[in-house]
């Protein structure tokens, strides 16, 4: 399991109570805790909550499945995620599952609770949602990011003309569920035809932390050619609207040097880039 990849969670003040809630539901805990970014530790997996202000909320475009492996597993995280929270799903037994809901929790984030087989050792496994113009793209999008991350592969695709009888009518070549893995991290997808009032925004994005410039450079130019969107530090969208953050390791090392005022300049100078060039923050950083 990858933990240079991990999503990032878009919150309007209320991060550290979100990162509480989670730590206390999946036994994790807080591992970073400043007033604008807190990081958790689930199941051994990283989590960043980003309290960025009002601009943008979180979305079922992308939503975490939790891996269990018993009915009493299910039904403990279900009962505390249920508390002030909204189901979209039923718990209930499905042909896909003996034990499965799906809900969106009282901050806005969206859980897919599912009993079945471990599909690898990551228990949360980020889901996107392919609708509106990206309905039917899903299996595109794969190939895209399977060819553009190394150590990567599309592990599984059910088709909706493969699955059970589908009443919501789908397009039978649409993806009903697949998996796949980009740099050893897993990722579920779907294609849905629904009109859902939401899709993929900074609500939820994923980081990339990158060794080199090199890397940060071939990720940047991948993820925004044919029609992604550059946009500032580090944030970029690709051609499908999903929101990456590519941020090299050693911009962290910067920010978190023990001379404030040099650390400070780092963070001054990374704000007015839009994809982050170490060198110039090296620069910034001695001047």
């Amino acid at each position: 399991m990858n933990n240079n990849i991990f999503p990032c969670l878009w919150y309007d003040g209320d991060a550290k109570e979100s990162a509480e809630f989670y730590c206390k539901i999946f036994d994790g805990k807080i591992t970073a805790d400043t007033p604008v970014v807190l990081n958790v530790e689930l199941f051994g997996q990283k989590l960043m909550l980003l309290n960025g202000g009002p601009h943008f909320e979180k979305n079922a475009s992308v939503s975490f499945m939790v891996m269990c492996e018993t009915e009493d597993e299910v039904q403990e995280y279900w009962n505390q995620l249920e508390d002030g929270g909204i189901v979209l799903m039923a718990l209930d037994s499905y042909p896909w599952s003996k034990k499965y809901g799906w809900i969106r929790d009282k901050f806005g984030v969206t859980w897919q609770i599912y009993l079945g087989e471990k599909k690898s050792e990551q228990r949360i496994i980020p889901t996107l949602m392919f609708i509106h113009q990206n309905n039917g793209k899903a299996l595109e999008a794969m190939e895209s990011y399977t060819t553009i991350f190394p150590n990567s592969k599309i592990e599984s695709v059910l088709k909706y003309g493969e699955g059970v009888n589908d009443e919501n009518h789908e397009v039978p070549e649409n993806v009903q569920h697949a998996h796949f893995e980009i740099d050893g991290y897993s990722m579920f997808c779907m294609d849905n035809s629904y009109d859902h009032k939401f899709d993929f925004n900074e609500g939820i994005s994923m980081v990339i932390m990158t060794e080199n410039q090199e890397e940060t450079d071939h990720l940047w130019s991948s993820l925004t050619t044919d029609g992604g969107r550059e946009s500032m530090c580090g944030w970029l969208k690709d051609k499908f609207g999903m929101s990456w953050q590519i941020v090299p390791t050693r911009l962290i090392e910067l920010m978190s040097d023990s001379n404030q005022q040099k650390a400070q300049i780092v963070v001054q100078a990374m704000m007015k880039m839009q994809k982050i060039v170490i060198k110039d923050l090296e620069e910034a950083y001695h001047s």
